[in-house]
């Protein structure tokens, strides 16, 4: 992603996904109580799918325009 905009909200996405993704890993692992998805395993890889999802897309958006590519 080569433009500041695409960038930015590559990462306010990122960030969104990670913290969503830890709460249901937290309501899945019982430790946020009082939802219908404490204590499901279900909602923990949920979850956790979603937070590593939200880190990719963080590192994507913070790598700089052009990495890796060779101009031919």
């Amino acid at each position: 992603m080569t433009s500041r905009t695409g960038r930015i909200a590559l990462i306010l996405v990122g960030v969104i996904a990670l913290i969503i993704g830890g709460v249901f890993a937290g309501q899945g692992m019982n430790l946020i109580p009082g939802s219908f998805m404490t204590g499901s395993r279900m909602w923990l890889s949920i979850g956790l799918v979603l937070a590593v999802a939200g880190i990719i897309l963080i590192v994507l958006g913070l790598r700089r325009p052009g990495h890796g590519r060779t101009n031919r």
